[in-house]
């Protein structure tokens, strides 16, 4: 079995450990700067043991699971310790960084950019699930600054979990993220601080919010520690992203002041279209499984 140690055992990594432990093809070892996670870890048995940074060089894979604003130095660090066959991947939702930090390592090309489209608003090992990763997307930029081997073993590894492959280059990954992703959690974060502030009596909350406010605050339950760097390591793009849907906010509500009934269907005619491209994807998807 190939030696996998995945650094960072939360939600992402601790679902991988899962999933890759299921298959029979890999060991899985790791590690996590939170003593209290690693041995959650441990208890909930999803690594078969801990390691430290040292033991890397033993290691066929080394995976990167840790909040963003970490990854491109870890990923240094790492490949100074790899030996010549193996191969290091990250998680994170943003590439850009990485790609642009590791440009002249000498090792460069035992490097795989890679970002699973999947997760859920929970954070830690308590949160890791099995099937995270299953017909899912999952990214891998700047393919070709990878190796053959590096490239197809990380391909192989996460087509073993039943992902969904495709190639990207790093600016644009990041920027259609900041877009589609990373708005969306600002978007869910801004509700919930909204309705605390202007809605005083909790209980209110608890008894009104239906099935609509349940989903739309929904991500505003994802971990700080998490979303504060990405939206810091992908600032060109979310505040871009940003000044677009204040612009909108801001139209909308002036249709509402000057009770500009038409203007208001029209737009929101324009916004069911999101609902058509979602229903597309996933017909899309139903067909090829």
């Amino acid at each position: 079995m190939e030696q996998v140690i995945i650094i960072g055992l939360g939600l992402m990594g601790g679902s991988l450990a899962r999933d890759l432990k299921k298959t029979g093809k890999y060991s899985v070892l790791g590690m996590d700067k939170n003593n209290k996670h690693q041995q959650l870890a441990l208890e909930l048995g999803f690594i078969d043991e801990l390691v430290h940074m040292e033991q890397i060089t033993e290691a066929d894979f080394v995976v990167l699971a840790t909040p963003v604003n970490a990854i491109p130095s870890l990923a240094l660090e790492v490949l100074n310790r790899l030996h010549e066959e193996a191969v290091v991947f990250d998680m994170g939702s943003i590439k850009n960084p990485l790609c642009k930090y590791t440009q002249s390592h000498p090792k460069r090309s035992q490097l795989v950019a890679v970002h699973p489209i999947a997760g859920t608003e929970y954070s830690g090992p308590t949160a890791a699930i099995e099937n995270l990763f299953r017909n899912k997307l999952t990214i891998i930029c700047e393919p070709e600054l990878s190796n053959k081997n590096a490239l197809e073993k990380t391909i192989e590894l996460w087509k073993n979990l039943g992902a969904r492959i495709q190639f990207m280059n790093a600016v644009e990954h990041d920027k259609h993220l900041a877009y589609v992703s990373h708005l969306s959690h600002i978007s869910s974060f801004m509700l919930g601080k909204t309705v605390l502030e202007i809605e005083n009596d909790e209980r209110q909350i608890f008894n009104l919010a239906g099935s609509g406010f349940e989903s739309t605050v929904r991500l505003a339950k994802s971990a700080p520690q998490t979303w504060a760097p990405i939206f810091l390591e992908n600032q060109q793009y979310i505040l871009k992203s940003l000044d677009e849907y204040i612009y909108n906010l801001t139209q909308f509500r002036s249709l509402i002041y000057h009770n500009d009934e038409q203007a208001l269907h029209s737009i929101m005619n324009q916004c069911n279209h999101v609902g058509e491209i979602l229903a597309g994807i996933a017909l899309k998807n139903n067909q090829e499984h």
